[in-house]
């Protein structure tokens, strides 16, 4: 995602592919975009994405919690992440994982980005099948 909550590429994968190699295949979607220069991520990942970001341009920052803190406390730039997780969360499909074929979850995450940014660019708040 970038610094506006909207997303630039979609990975899925099995619950239980370590966060490298998540990582590692998400950056090289997102270096194909040609606009993405640096990505902030979580502790979560270790030197091989940084190290993979430095082979393809891309600056990568790992975000690190204050150890002092005590609580929920909001990470610099993570609240974007999570704000748009949520807001994708509305989509009934992405809630739980009904698809077999991680192409066809990702497209879904497409569909639901692709209705989130209609309703910013129109201005309508609430999706229509709620009601007004």
């Amino acid at each position: 995602m970038d610094v506006l909550g909207l997303v630039i590429a979609v990975v899925v994968m099995a619950a239980s592919v370590h966060d490298n190699a998540f990582g590692v295949k998400l950056l090289d979607k997102a270096a194909k975009v040609g606009t993405v220069a640096k990505a902030w991520v979580d502790q979560g990942f270790k030197n091989t994405v940084v190290e993979h970001g430095a082979k393809l341009g891309i600056d990568v920052e790992v975000v690190k919690r204050n150890p002092d803190d005590i609580g929920f406390i909001p990470q610099a730039k993570r609240y974007v992440v999570e704000q748009t997780n949520g807001t994708l969360m509305i989509d009934r499909r992405l809630v739980r994982c009904y698809e077999a074929d991680p192409a066809a979850a990702e497209s879904r995450v497409y569909w639901a980005i692709t209705r989130h940014m209609t309703r910013r660019i129109t201005g309508e708040s609430t999706p229509t099948w709620r009601g007004a």
